[in-house]
């Protein structure tokens, strides 16, 4: 099949209407004004419609040519994408990826995958970021991890399943509510909670997030659940932890408490590709190895 257009002329015209001017796109494309005029007479002889206007001093598109170009970004941006993966893998494997993880996240689920990878890989250094709420979402967006364990799925980026965690209410033995036998949520608001905070972006902080049951009369509020772990064996307050945190560190310094309609809740994980087809090679074999662990596990 003979295709009567090249990437190039939609790429013409996708300049052309950025900038907003004929003149303009040229120096973008680095080519003469006159070039440009001629390639785009070409593209509307070869399609048999008008694809551009002059209004004033701009050249703007038809609605014809809107409608076209709608449809060639997608051309445009796969043709990007396979130049990407190809300079990728002129490359090689990459020398380092980065893996983002919610702290809700069971770290043996990443780990023990990780200690097999690494057997095969010994080339790719590995950056782990611990991320919370807003932060979690942000790291997806902005691309800045290459594998990303987020709670709940981010709009537009697919999602596979990872696993599942409980969250439990935890208090120091030694605490009055450990006292008592059961507890209603008018028992908790009297009592400081200890919540972990949002690690976003400090200069947004209107994507801050907050989540759960938060009508404590007072807040403690720490960076992770090692420093509320170590708050609540203090006596500081009661705080919700991950059950595999509160499992592993098992000891009689802390209790779980028994709340009135509210003793647990669960918190699905899921596994992403924040870079989608741009993903390394490494880092896809990497997330191959984590999705097949958790499809054991599950």
């Amino acid at each position: 099949m003979r295709l009567k257009t090249t990437l190039d002329q939609w790429l013409t015209l996708y300049e052309i209407d950025r900038a907003g001017s004929i003149q303009a796109a040229a120096t973008v494309l680095n080519k003469s004004h006159t070039t440009l005029i001629y390639a785009v007479k070409k593209l509307e002889g070869q399609l048999g419609i008008s694809l551009i206007e002059v209004q004033g001093r701009r050249a703007v598109l038809t609605e014809d040519g809107k409608s076209l170009l709608r449809r060639a970004n997608t051309l445009l941006d796969q043709a990007h994408e396979l130049e990407v993966i190809s300079e990728q893998l002129s490359k090689g494997i990459e020398s380092e990826i980065t893996i983002a993880v919610d702290h809700l996240c069971d770290q043996e689920w990443l780990y023990q995958p990780m200690a097999e990878y690494l057997v095969q890989n010994s080339t790719t250094s590995i950056q782990v970021v611990e991320t919370s709420l807003s932060k979690t979402t942000e790291m997806v967006t902005s691309e800045q991890a290459d594998i990303a364990i987020i709670n709940l799925p981010i709009t537009n980026y697919p999602a596979e399943a990872f696993g599942i965690t409980t969250m439990v209410p935890v208090v120091a033995a030694h605490h009055p509510l450990a006292q008592k036998a059961s507890l209603s949520l008018t028992d908790m608001s009297a009592t400081s909670q200890i919540v972990i905070r949002d690690l976003g972006s400090e200069t947004d902080r209107s994507s801050k997030q907050d989540v759960g049951w938060l009508k404590s009369r007072q807040r403690i509020t720490v960076d992770n659940f090692d420093h509320a772990f170590r708050a609540i064996e203090q006596g500081v307050g009661f705080c919700r932890l991950p059950e595999h945190i509160v499992k592993s560190r098992a000891n009689d310094k802390i209790v779980v408490l028994k709340i009135e309609n509210a003793e647990r809740y669960q918190v699905p994980l899921h596994l992403t590709l924040p870079k989608g087809v741009k993903t390394g090679l490494a880092a896809k074999c990497f997330y191959n190895m984590l999705q097949n662990a958790a499809s054991k596990r599950m």
